[in-house]
């Protein structure tokens, strides 16, 4: 498992919208902007579905994906595996966080699942010589 640093948690949780990459099984890529999303730990993140189809569809049966997050030259890539909870403790309090959102945006939200991703990799986004490059 690979972990973030206070300096990429603090980007991930200022930045309004991330990128969540997917693929089906034989590669057919699908990305979908993502605004969601909290940490749990150093090592995983959680992003609530009230959309996805395509993208479920490719988690259900391609589990890698990829989360892109950057502000101005800043950026981060985290791979890794994700589940998705239906049920549970993190699951309903998932479900109060997104119906809560929506009631004050006055969007009526539902949430059909906790998507938890078990980062595998991280990598720089920053332009320069760096670009690329796996940091965690």
């Amino acid at each position: 498992m690979a972990k973030m640093t206070e300096r990429m948690k603090e980007l991930f949780k200022k930045v309004p919208t991330a990128i969540l990459a997917t693929a089906t099984a034989d590669g057919t890529p699908n990305a979908v902007p993502v605004g969601a999303k909290k940490i749990i730990d150093d090592e995983t993140i959680l992003i609530s579905d009230q959309f996805f189809g395509k993208t479920l569809a490719n988690i259900r049966s391609n589990p890698r994906v990829a989360v892109t997050f950057w502000e101005g030259h800043e950026g981060y890539q985290l791979k890794g595996t994700v589940t998705v909870e239906t049920a549970g403790a993190r699951y309903d309090e998932t479900a109060a966080w997104i119906e809560e959102l929506g009631n004050k945006a006055g969007f009526p939200l539902k949430s059909k699942g906790a998507v938890i991703l078990k980062i595998d990799a991280i990598f720089g986004l920053s332009p320069g010589p760096g670009a690329g490059k796996q940091l965690a």
